[in-house]
């Protein structure tokens, strides 16, 4: 299944309503034979224990089977309300060796997502941003919904430049009650230094302090990732349009070790936070990338 699931496998497909069908299918047959059978029960009946909770709403029963607290939610916070923010950066748009871009794998993520929203009832919002926060479809779970979200996504292309941290701070201001926030981006700084990660975390933490579940999948390209370059190569800002020439095969080690510095720096970070943090890129297969995620809200639990 997993093959059948991989983001070369489905680029064959146009459309993004089948790309996420066929996502969501394999994925949840897949958990039929792993350790998150319980997921749906905890995903739509039940919410993690947080410090100030009554214990005695604990349900003892999914602890037994978890060895996570979680408590039984209330009929009027049954309903999650779920936001997509998606990331309009130019950066998204790279690709290596014209595989599927960032944005591409983000919009078929989300479109998952959102198909698994929709199957428990829960209402799912659309933003994007730039330099700037654009509220596009309000949280919603009406039939029909999920055919309008698709259909946005699909419409979207990366093309600006990005602020991540004024957006954030926008967003945080513009939700009125407590939603789970599900960003997709690469967190590429602008060529401004305006996404430096300490201000990003700070807009992170804006967002939790109003009482917003928050997720960040930091989706980077395979080649962004594995810098599978030799010789004399020349980059260019997608942002920017600046150039560098490096020589890459003396310049791998060093980009490598920067990475994985800057992904643990948001990993750190977002763990402060209680932000479930998924790092991801475009050669992971998308059954794995919901799994990767489960894990995450899993070990936050």
């Amino acid at each position: 299944m997993t093959a059948l699931l991989s983001p070369e496998s489905l680029q064959q497909i146009k459309r993004l309503d089948l790309r996420a069908r066929m996502v969501v299918r394999g994925f949840l047959q897949g958990l039929h034979s792993s350790p998150f059978q319980g997921f749906s029960v905890q995903f739509s009946e039940h919410r993690r224990y947080n410090r100030g909770d009554d214990p005695r709403l604990i349900d003892w029963l999914v602890y037994a089977k978890t060895d996570k607290y979680f408590v039984k939610r209330f009929e009027a916070e049954t309903n999650l309300t779920g936001y997509l923010v998606m990331d309009l950066s130019k950066s998204m748009g790279f690709t290596q060796s014209g595989a599927m871009t960032k944005f591409e794998y983000c919009t078929c993520l989300a479109a998952a997502l959102t198909y698994l929203m929709n199957m428990q009832q829960d209402p799912v919002g659309l933003i994007t941003f730039d330099e700037k926060m654009k509220a596009l479809l309000p949280a919603r779970s009406r039939r029909g919904h999920l055919g309008d979200v698709l259909a946005q996504l699909a419409r979207l292309q990366p093309t600006g430049r990005t602020n991540l941290p004024a957006s954030l701070i926008q967003l945080a201001a513009m939700l009125k009650q407590h939603s789970l926030v599900m960003l997709f981006s690469d967190l590429l700084p602008s060529d401004t230094g305006e996404n430096d990660v300490d201000e990003v975390i700070s807009s992170l933490a804006r967002l939790r302090h109003g009482g917003n579940d928050v997720i960040v999948f930091h989706v980077m390209d395979e080649a962004e990732v594995t810098f599978p370059y030799d010789g004399p190569v020349q980059f260019e800002d997608a942002e920017s349009g600046e150039t560098i020439s490096v020589d890459a095969t003396g310049f791998r080690d060093d980009y490598l070790k920067q990475v994985e510095e800057f992904r643990e720096r948001y990993r750190q970070g977002c763990y402060s936070l209680q932000v479930d943090y998924v790092p991801l890129d475009t050669s992971m297969p998308f059954d794995k990338a919901l799994t990767e995620y489960l894990l995450q809200r899993q070990r936050s639990g």
